[in-house]
């Protein structure tokens, strides 16, 4: 539906154009809360599934469907699109009509990759996600705008080349097994894989999942996107493009690759890389004098928790993943638009150039703080409860590891804090910092909702933890199946009648 309404946001004049598309999205996304009541919470499988024949020589068909996992995802996405489009209302002001209609495209895209069950529509959205993000940064964005939106094309596109061998691999296996070509995931679910075929295929899906999140080393292209892009392309990638990557991780590589999943060496290695990622990251935060260049190294630290959680390989480990998920998408996404809202009354992003605004803006203040605190993890609000699961649920397996990213939490309140007191609670010594205008209804009116989802979500997780809990037994019904269905290939190989001389066993 999105992609429907390109047309209207062409046909309209400069000054309705961006309301066309405003309005839009928001449909959309009323329309996706239809999902939350449709949805059966005691179900783990598919739900809402359709399926149109699309290429049928290749086994390829149109086939999306919904569960537990991928619900929050498409909220997700739908929401944070109207609210950047409702955002970017001041900041873009030449050529709308493309810029509108890239978002409408961004957001179809991304709400495929959700919804997808076919491994090739997959791939086709996976990588149409990254056209008009490319575009978005590279037109409206800052002074480095091309050397960031090139540096992103590249990084992730290159990325994406294994994954679609792997997926060409697979079909080719399930041709074998099956008979005929399938990209359908149920049925490459089904494809009898060996051990050194999964560890080859887990890499070449783990590579392009990995850039995506990003994963250290994998992340040097984010903060250079975050900080050219324009605000409402920063809060899309930080809310939902991100997202992407941990997402495949949780419906692909779990479940179509559960025994490499498990291998010890595998664990142990994106574990390692998931602290790393979150300690590094915050200390390179704690030293940025850019604030939008700080909450972009901080998207990396916090996907550090959700790898942390999905490679737990247990329930609360998984469930923390995804809160963590929901909750970073809205609490860095606002940290982006209110950092966007500063930069249009002051046009700079140097926490020096600022100190004393909660006292000429105290809702401005007020929402900032909200945030910093969810973004911390503060008890009472989203971040809180995703990193206490993601955390609790790798004690379970790798104790040391996890006291080692526990650090990361105290290094959030180390990097976030300072920036919160130095640019609303320092003296307000700087003329420009007294004409500072507090929020407008236009901005209170994009900020209350996510302020106040924050906290909901830090009071009662439970409706969400309901939804996505059978859809995450199902991922690790599919581990332990596994492990059993090696284990049990293994004893029958063990005790095989073994022929010697003589014919005698």
């Amino acid at each position: 539906m999105p992609i429907l309404g390109i047309i209207p946001v062409l046909w309209a004049d400069e000054q309705r154009v961006k309301h066309v598309a405003f309005w839009w999205s928001a449909v959309v996304f009323i329309l996706s809360l239809g999902l939350w009541w449709a949805f059966d919470p005691t179900v783990g499988g598919m739900q809402m599934e359709s399926a149109t024949p699309w290429i049928e020589s290749w086994g390829v068909s149109y086939s999306l469907g919904i569960d537990g996992i991928s619900l929050f995802m498409v909220m997700l996405t739908t929401f944070m699109a109207s609210i950047s489009i409702l955002a970017s209302f001041n900041y873009i002001q030449d050529r709308q009509r493309p810029f509108y209609a890239l978002m409408l495209i961004l957001q179809a895209s991304v709400v495929g990759v959700f919804l997808a069950t076919d491994l090739f529509l997959f791939y086709v959205f996976f990588e149409l996600t990254l056209v008009p993000m490319y575009f978005i940064i590279g037109i409206w964005g800052g002074a480095r705008r091309i050397y960031a939106a090139i540096k992103f094309f590249l990084y992730t596109a290159l990325g994406s080349l294994l994954m679609l061998v792997g997926i060409l691999y697979l079909v080719y296996r399930a041709k074998m097994f099956i008979g005929a070509p399938t990209f359908a995931y149920s049925d490459l679910l089904q494809v009898p894989l060996s051990g050194t075929e999964q560890l080859w295929l887990f890499g070449a899906f783990a590579l392009a999942f990995s850039v995506k999140v990003p994963v250290f080393p994998f992340h040097t292209w984010l903060p250079d996107a975050h900080v050219e892009a324009p605000t409402p392309g920063s809060v899309i990638l930080a809310a939902v493009l991100l997202k992407m990557g941990t997402y495949g991780f949780l419906r692909f590589l779990l479940p179509l690759f559960p025994i490499a999943a498990q291998h010890p060496v595998v664990v142990t290695t994106m574990l390692v890389l998931a602290v790393i990622g979150i300690i590094y990251t915050a200390c390179v935060a704690a030293v940025q004098s850019d604030a939008k260049k700080l909450v972009a190294y901080t998207s990396v630290a916090h996907m550090g928790f959700v790898v942390l959680g999905i490679f737990a390989l247990n329930l609360n480990g998984l469930q923390g993943g995804l809160i963590v998920m929901i909750s970073h998408g809205i609490s860095t996404g606002a940290l982006f638009l209110l950092l966007g809202m500063l930069y249009e009354r002051r046009h700079t992003r140097e926490i020096q150039e600022f100190g004393g605004i909660a006292r000429v803006a105290p809702w401005f203040a007020t929402a900032f703080v909200i945030t910093a605190l969810a973004s911390i993890g503060v008890p009472g609000t989203s971040g809180f409860i995703g990193e206490f699961l993601a955390l609790l649920g790798a004690f379970e397996t790798h104790k040391v590891l996890t006291l080692v990213a526990t650090l990361g939490v105290i290094f959030a309140a180390y990097y976030m804090l300072p920036m919160v007191q130095r640019v609303f609670f320092n003296p307000l010594d700087k003329q420009e910092n007294r004409e500072i205008e507090d929020l407008s209804k236009r901005e209170l009116a994009i900020l209350a909702p996510l302020c106040a989802l924050m906290i909901w979500i830090g009071w009662n997780p439970t409706p969400l933890l309901d939804r996505m809990e059978p859809s995450v037994q199902v991922v690790l019904e599919r581990l332990d199946e596994a492990i059993l269905e090696d284990q049990a290939r293994v004893g029958d190989e063990v005790n095989e009648p073994q022929v010697v001389d003589g014919g005698q066993e």
